[in-house]
């Protein structure tokens, strides 16, 4: 029997909860994989503050997690910015690679849904009343 896209997706999550955790380097690049996927990014105290996932980026993983440590993402500029956060050598990390955008897609939704990171919420605009 074919798996459904619901228990496919449930799946992929507990994988992705149970893959490796990596610390942000101090120095240098992040150099895990080119491959497309979907990550958790946490804190020291192994809050999540982060879900993301790649939208096609060139050099795949390795490219969307360094550009949250040179502060080259919403999430960097709204959140880490603002919270004065930095990543390198701080920070955790993991993730699983996914080819399927729409799988990398639903993946982050469950996840970001499920975990609640920190930043969610953080980009809206303040009104002026």
């Amino acid at each position: 029997m074919k798996e459904d896209e619901q228990q496919k997706i449930l799946r992929l999550h507990h994988e992705l909860l149970q893959s490796q955790c990596y610390v942000f380097p101090y120095i240098g690049k992040v150099n895990v994989s080119l491959n497309q996927g979907v990550y958790i990014v946490y804190d020291n105290n192994n809050i999540v503050l982060h879900v993301g996932k790649t939208n096609g980026a060139r050099n795949g993983l390795n490219q969307r997690l360094q550009d949250h440590v040179c502060n080259r993402s919403s999430f960097s500029k709204l959140y880490m910015q603002l919270n004065k956060i930095a990543l390198r050598g701080w920070g955790k990390f993991q993730f699983i690679e996914i080819a399927d955008a729409r799988e990398r897609s639903l993946l982050e939704a469950l996840s970001a849904g499920l975990l609640c990171p920190k930043h969610i919420g953080t980009g809206e605009k303040k009104s002026n009343k």
